[in-house]
């Protein structure tokens, strides 16, 4: 296997793809890519913690097995100490996520609200996070 690419994913990624009825969907693939080892998930408590709160939330009405498999493929992945960042966030509660994806050199925040997140091009939305994985170009 090539060497896996290393990534946070942010909340809504995980909420679409649970949400999802198409297989083919960019977020259900790259859940796909984290099973089989070609992404590796960062994160931290803080990021679990909102994952668990989001998808808990009875307007999704995700099934308990559902919520906690995912968790637990996220576990799978790194969880690091995020990197300090001065950047300004229009919601704090992203901070964390930004700064996860800067603990480890070469990694990738994918969401689905990018404009929420500075201009740079460690922030991709999942149709572009799949063409990097795919080494589409």
């Amino acid at each position: 296997m090539t060497k896996p690419f290393y990534a946070v994913f942010d909340t809504n990624v995980l909420v679409s793809a649970l949400m999802s009825s198409r297989q083919d969907s960019p977020t259900v693939a790259l859940l796909d890519y984290v099973l089989d080892g070609h992404i590796v998930l960062l994160y931290n408590d803080e990021i679990i913690a909102e994952y668990e709160e989001v998808l808990h939330r009875s307007k999704f009405s995700f099934a308990d097995e559902r919520i906690q498999a995912v968790l637990d493929l996220v576990k799978t992945g790194l969880n690091l100490t995020p990197t300090t960042s001065n950047e300004v966030f229009p919601d704090p509660d992203d901070r964390v996520f930004y700064e996860v994806a800067l603990s480890r050199d070469g990694s990738y925040i994918v969401t689905g609200n990018q404009r929420h997140f500075p201009k740079t091009p460690i922030v991709v939305s999942p149709a572009e996070m799949l063409k990097i994985v795919r080494g589409d170009n």
